[in-house]
């Protein structure tokens, strides 16, 4: 089976476009979203609607918490804070819903699925230490854990000198963002994951970046969201 695991869309609807072509044209079995659909971006609606309609499996993102309950906003950052304040007028009472019942972490197909962590996932940390990295590999039992969070796609073995996925190892895995790519590569950032031969793809893609920053500005979002993509970080 095929996975196509995806993360931090971020309202971008012309990333998600872009990287929706890529996983039909490499015919994926099943698609997965960990978390952050919304926050940032300009399109929230329109994101909800084809990760709902479209996605196997979605897990709860710290965004996504804040714009559907309205709590932990005032951890954001400045301009975070605005677009989820933001997307929590835009949407309606369904979305909201929908976000809010997202569950924070899923086990399915041999593999772990969390937004930001598997140790501690509500808290939303993030993954900046070698030390906590390996923490992370004692909060999950399946051969291979994906998170996002980072915006920075990365691949960790729990086994020192072992360098690319292959059975008989565990790992734990960035995918890096959709919508909002913070590694110096503007390029969306997700990965393909064969559950039988157990081989991770990472995916690089181009998409319109001047569209989300026109719709950005459309829309009344600060312009720093809009520039943020064009250097990607």
């Amino acid at each position: 089976m095929l996975l196509a695991v995806l993360s931090d869309i971020h309202a971008n609807l012309e990333a998600l476009q872009a990287a929706w072509r890529v996983v039909e044209a490499r015919g994926a079995d099943e698609i997965v979203c960990l978390g952050d659909v919304v926050g940032y971006g300009p399109n929230p609606a329109a994101c909800i609607d084809l990760i709902r309609a479209e996605a196997s499996l979605c897990v709860l993102g710290n965004h996504d918490a804040a714009v559907a309950t309205g709590e932990g906003i005032d951890y954001l950052p400045k301009d975070g804070q605005t677009a989820a304040r933001m997307h929590r007028e835009v949407l309606d009472a369904d979305r909201l819903g929908w976000l809010a019942e997202l569950p924070l972490q899923e086990t399915r197909w041999n593999a772990t699925f969390v937004h930001a962590a598997p140790l501690d996932p509500e808290q939303w940390p993030r993954l900046e230490s070698f030390g906590l990295v390996r923490e992370q590999f004692a909060a999950f039992d399946t051969p291979i854990c994906f998170v996002g969070h980072s915006h920075k796609p990365a691949v960790v073995s729990e086994t020192l000198g072992v360098f690319r996925v292959r059975q008989g190892h565990r790992y734990l895995v960035d995918v890096g963002s959709i919508g909002q790519p913070r590694d110096r590569d503007p390029r969306l950032s997700f990965a393909l994951f064969d559950t039988e031969t157990f081989t991770l793809e990472p995916v690089r893609e181009h998409y319109d970046h001047a569209r989300t920053i026109a719709e950005v500005q459309r829309v009344g979002l600060p312009a720093s969201l809009g520039e943020r993509l064009r250097r990607g970080g």
